[in-house]
Order: structure tokens, then C-alpha cells, then sequence
């Protein structure tokens, strides 16, 4: 009997909850509990005489178009304005599934190099950024998980 009566009681505490259940709880006035704002994905990462900076505006990177950004600073810190950017993307081979790979090449925008990776499916991705400039080239590797 306690079983049933129990039972019901959360039967009717889900029922009665249930309009409700899409909304964020609001814990405070203008606090909201349940509700999360990622940052952009952003990795720092040293490259030979360059830094190189890597931001995505999604984080963690989804399924679908995933807009990248990326800078790139000689060793005084100066942003360079004239370099040949490409992105590599690949997901390496699984059981039954070949592995992927695709190239973007990155277009200058007021010192940001900027393209757009598109990933075909949810898992890790190897992001490599090579930069050529002033007949050296450099690579900038980074790993995400695509949800």
C-alpha cells in the first residue's frame, strides 16, 4: 500500500511540476539557477617565433558550422597582417568509419585570419593551424570534443 500511495504522490508532484519544467528556477531576482554561458573556446598556443591564437565561438564546438578565429603575433608581440593561414581539421578513422579530413584556408579581417570549420559528426577533433610567413611555416595543434 505504501508503494502505491507513494507511486501516485510522485506521479502527481511530476504531473503538477511539469508546465513548469522548461523554465530556468529563478533563485533571486535577476539569479537564475540552471542556466550556463559558456565563453568562446580560446587556446594560447607558441609556435617557433609566433604565437598563435585560436578561438572558436562555440564551446565545446558543435556539431555543424563552428566559426574560428585566429591571431597570430611575432616574438616582439605584433600582430602579423600578411601571413597564409590554413586550417587542417581531421577526426581520425573508428571501427567501421573512415578517417575525415578537411582544410579551410583562413581570410585576413583587421588582423584576424577567420574561416569556418564545418564537422560532419559529434567526437574529437585534431585542429591543426598552420601559419606561413616570411618563408617559415609553423604549426598550432589542438584537440575538441564536438557535442
Amino acid at each position: 500500500m505504501k508503494k502505491i500511495v507513494s507511486g501516485v504522490v510522485l506521479v502527481l508532484l511530476l504531473i503538477g511540476t511539469a508546465p513548469y519544467s522548461s523554465l530556468p528556477l529563478q533563485v533571486a531576482p535577476g539569479r537564475w539557477a540552471g542556466v550556463a554561458f559558456a565563453n568562446d573556446l580560446e587556446v594560447e598556443k607558441k609556435a617557433g617565433d609566433y604565437t598563435i591564437k585560436i578561438k572558436m565561438d562555440n564551446n565545446p564546438p558543435i556539431v555543424g558550422d563552428n566559426n574560428i578565429a585566429i591571431e597570430v603575433k611575432d616574438a616582439a608581440g605584433k600582430a602579423v597582417a600578411d601571413a597564409k593561414v590554413l586550417v587542417n581539421y581531421t577526426m581520425p578513422a573508428m571501427p567501421g568509419m573512415p578517417a575525415m579530413s578537411y582544410k579551410a584556408e583562413a581570410k585576413q579581417d583587421s588582423g584576424v585570419y577567420k574561416a569556418v570549420l564545418t564537422l560532419s559528426m559529434a567526437g574529437s577533433w585534431n585542429i591543426d593551424v598552420k601559419v606561413s610567413h616570411n618563408h617559415k611555416t609553423v604549426k598550432a595543434k589542438i584537440t575538441v570534443d564536438a557535442k
